[in-house]
Formats: C-alpha cells, sequence, structure tokens
C-alpha cells in the first residue's frame, strides 16, 4: 500500500519543522499537521504559487518591509496573502507569527513535545476560525505518527544539554542580518540618474562609505582604486555581480571576503552603482539596479526607498503583478522631502524647527507658483534641481525685475539676491516676511494668478525697502568720505 498524501507532505518538510522547534520550541509535529491542514497537503493555490502554507496574509509590517503578496479571495476578495521564495521561508515566519503575536504566549509555556496542549492552545487563541481545530490538527498527528519528529528532535538536544527554542532570542535578532543597502541612509537612497541609456544608476553622494550588500561577498576585481565589483553567489545558482564606480578610493583588494554592511570603499560626489546577473549557463545581463535593491530590500527586512523624482523606482518590482506603481508625491512634497534629507548637502531640520519649517514650506510653495509647467515628469525634474541646488529662479513672477532669485543657506535661512535694475542686493528674509509670503501661498479662496500678483507685491515692497537701505548707505558712506576730505584739507 502507498504513502498518504499526508505521510509524503510530512517527510517532504519534516526537516523545515524540525529547525523550526530547534529554533523557537514549536512542536515539529503541530507544524507540520498544520501545514498539511492549510495548505492541502502543499497542494493549495497558495501553496503552489506563493509558497505559503499557512495561509498567513500580509500585514502592514510586512508590506511596509519591502515584503511581497499575492490577491486571493478570504473572508473577501483580493486579500493579500504573504508570498515567500522558498517554503523553507513560509516555515520560518509562521514561527515568528506564532512568537510575535502575545495571543500565544501560553502555548510557549508548554513543553516542546506537548503536541495536544499546544492545538488546543492554537485553537484557544483563536489561529483558525474553524470549529474543531484542535481536533483536526491531533488526528492528523496521530495517524500519521508525527510525533516521532518531535521525538528525534527531544532526543537530538538533550544529548547536547540542550532544549528547544532556549536560543529563540538569538534567532529573532538575525532577522535582517545578512543584507544592506550600498549607502547608509534614513529614509532613502537619491537616484540622479536612473537605469536606462547607462548600464547603472547614478546615486547622490558626498564622499562617504559605499557598503557590501550581502554577506559571504567576494570582491573580483579593483581598477585603480577608482572601481570595484563584489560577486555574490545565490543558491540557485546565480550569481551577482555589483559594482561601484566613481570611487574616491576602495578598502578591499581582489579576492576578499566581504559581508553586508562592511565597507569596500569611499565615494566622490556621487556613485555609479551597477548590477550584472550571470545565470547558471554562465550568460550576462546587466539588470535594473532597483530590482536587485527591491530583492535585497526584502530579503534583509529594509526599510528604504530608492527616489528618482519623487518615486520610488523599487515598487513595480515590489509589486504582485509587476506594475509600477504611481507616486503620491507633489513636487512640492517631494522638495520638502528631499531638504529633509542627508543628500540637500546639510540637513535643514524640516519639522523640528518651526522657523525653518516655515521657511521650507513657503520656499516649496514659492517654486510650484513659479513653475508654469503642465508635464509632471518635468515638474519633478525642476523640483530636485530646486532642492538639489536650495534655489529657485522668481524672476517669472516679477515682471519688471531683472533677476529674483530665493536661497535657502544652512539653517534655513531664506536669502532673497535681487536685481531690479537699479542695483543688486541679498536680503535675508524676517519671520514676519515670510509669515506674510505664507499666509498668501496658503490661501485656498485665491487662484494661482491672484497669489502671483500677491507675491509680486510683497517682493516688490522687500525690494523697495532694500533699495532705500542700500541708498541710505551709499549716502552715509559719501558724506563720510566728504567729511575725511574736509579734515584732510
Amino acid at each position: 500500500m502507498g504513502k498518504s498524501k499526508n505521510e509524503i507532505y510530512a517527510e517532504q518538510y519534516a526537516k523545515c519543522a524540525m529547525e523550526q522547534m530547534r529554533r523557537y520550541g514549536i512542536p515539529a509535529s503541530v507544524t507540520l499537521a498544520q501545514g498539511i491542514l492549510e495548505s492541502s497537503n502543499g497542494e493549495s493555490t497558495l501553496a503552489k504559487k506563493e509558497n505559503n502554507h499557512f495561509g498567513i496574509k500580509a500585514t502592514q509590517s510586512w508590506l511596509d518591509g519591502g515584503g511581497r503578496y499575492g490577491l486571493y479571495t478570504d473572508d473577501k476578495p483580493n486579500e493579500k496573502f504573504c508570498s515567500y521564495d522558498s517554503v523553507a521561508d513560509s516555515y520560518e515566519h509562521h514561527s515568528r507569527f506564532l512568537v510575535e503575536n502575545k495571543r500565544y504566549a501560553g502555548c510557549f509555556k508548554l513543553q516542546a513535545d506537548d503536541y495536544k496542549g499546544w492545538a488546543k492552545g492554537l485553537e484557544q487563541a483563536g489561529y483558525a476560525t474553524g470549529g474543531n481545530y484542535a481536533a483536526s490538527l491531533i488526528g492528523i498527528i496521530e495517524r500519521n505518527g508525527l510525533d516521532k519528529y518531535d521525538r528525534m528532535v527531544m532526543e537530538e538536544m538533550q544529548a547536547q544539554g540542550r532544549t528547544p527554542g532556549e536560543d529563540m532570542e538569538s534567532h529573532l535578532t538575525e532577522e535582517g542580518k545578512g543584507y544592506a543597502f550600498p549607502l547608509e541612509r534614513l529614509e532613502f537612497l537619491l537616484v540622479t540618474a536612473p537605469f536606462g541609456g547607462q548600464r547603472s544608476i547614478t546615486l547622490q553622494t558626498d564622499h562617504e562609505a559605499v557598503l557590501a550588500t550581502e554577506d559571504n561577498g567576494k570582491v573580483v576585481s579593483v581598477d585603480s582604486g577608482k572601481s570595484l565589483t563584489v560577486e555574490y553567489a545565490r543558491t540557485d545558482g546565480t550569481t551577482y555581480q555589483v559594482s561601484y564606480q566613481d570611487l574616491a578610493n576602495t578598502n578591499a583588494k581582489v579576492g576578499d571576503t566581504v559581508n553586508a554592511g562592511q565597507q569596500v570603499g569611499v565615494s566622490g560626489d556621487n556613485l555609479q552603482f551597477g548590477v550584472v546577473q550571470i545565470s547558471t549557463d554562465g550568460s550576462r545581463r546587466n539588470i535594473d539596479p532597483a530590482a536587485y535593491l527591491a530583492d535585497v530590500a526584502q530579503k534583509g527586512n529594509i526599510n528604504l526607498q530608492l527616489m528618482y523624482e519623487g518615486k520610488d523606482l523599487m515598487e513595480k518590482y515590489k509589486a504582485a503583478d509587476g506594475a509600477a506603481v504611481n507616486t503620491t508625491l507633489s513636487p512640492e512634497e517631494w522638495m520638502k522631502k528631499l531638504l529633509s534629507s542627508e543628500d540637500s548637502g546639510a540637513r535643514l531640520g524640516y519639522g523640528t524647527d518651526p522657523v525653518v519649517e516655515m521657511a521650507i514650506t513657503m520656499f516649496t510653495s514659492l517654486m510650484a507658483l513659479a513653475m508654469q509647467i503642465d508635464n509632471k515628469d518635468e515638474q519633478m525634474k525642476v523640483a530636485t534641481e530646486a532642492a538639489l541646488g536650495k534655489r529657485i529662479d522668481l524672476s517669472a513672477l516679477l515682471a519688471a525685475c531683472k533677476e529674483c532669485v530665493l536661497e535657502i543657506q544652512d539653517g534655513g535661512r531664506p536669502i532673497l539676491h535681487m536685481d531690479n535694475g537699479n542695483g543688486i542686493f541679498s536680503h535675508e528674509l524676517t519671520a514676519s516676511e515670510m509669515n506674510r509670503l505664507s499666509l498668501v501661498l496658503s490661501d485656498t479662496g485665491t487662484t494661482a494668478e491672484q497669489k502671483r500678483i500677491q507675491v509680486a507685491a510683497i517682493v516688490n515692497s522687500i525690494a523697495l525697502s532694500g533699495q532705500v537701505a542700500r541708498n541710505y548707505e551709499q549716502g552715509m558712506e559719501q558724506h563720510n568720505g566728504q567729511g575725511e576730505n574736509l579734515q584732510i584739507r
């Protein structure tokens, strides 16, 4: 008589379940029984397409961490279920799901081989909505003798003087290790040139450390200290070569082994970051580094974005259907995001200092008013340039002015540079002047044209005051000079 589907499933995934028991103290028999029940012996659509053997839905933290998902109908249509690279990943996430939810805390007070207590505890904690869940699990375990896997782990660990789950904390803190982004950032990496015509992306940098992106990388080339390539072998037989170009210097030599987050060099004013994928047949192709970093973000639970003109370039590679996700950022919001980032030259502290916040809000609103461009992509490009240069040209708002530029200096100080035909001068806007401009810009009851007229009037009045002050100073200088001449005579 042949083996049952339950037995075939258990034999196939027993090693995964036993490893989870060693790590977290969850009976291997219970994990296998849940997998059998939830995945229909690995034959459910969710198991086949997403490697999801426990019916775990995608939480917001899973999505925020770049976790992939598939859409399926359960309690309601188009619910998001976690998608995994392997069944082993599904088993690992199932264990973490139980560990990290307090409602299952009672189960972890039980012995690791108490499968009946665990089955009843899972049902009481509400793991499944259907009735008789504990009885179903116990029945599967006892009909198929799955408790033998519990005994194997218990005997093995007792021989070593250890108990299942004793190293749980160390396994939990390992999440996210092994992967890193090429630059240290708090929120996002700024791309100034995307993948396309060039075989890399250009990242905004400022003579800073560049980092290895995975563990066990092998440095395969170093070119005069100006470029470096690290090779990473994957379990599926493919290889990725990650290159760093336009470096100021390197910190590694050919043959070195490097790990994720380890410094391999120092960037110049920017970093050219490229990725080559080498297939098992030896064929090579340049791939979009955004696709590679999306994979690194998902595997390493790295919650960073890769931003180009207001769009996260990784989103289309994270989406389940491969479709690009439209950004919700406006040019103004994108400028604020840039101005408060590490890549603005000097962080201006948006959101922390109310005066600086008012200056940046006014700056971005003025940019939007002065930028008479219909094309959204062009708007984002101009917004990027304005934020990185921290200056906008307001000349279009003042017909009578030869040139008018607003610049945000370090510390969030807004400086107005003007040439009104009668003279050139610079003026730091006062809090009162910023407030007047902000009130006009935030008025929802006026049209854009009305705002332009009112802004022009305020700036002209500032210019007039500045010119009067300048004339007075020049007059005093001339008077003092004449006085000195008279004294000499």
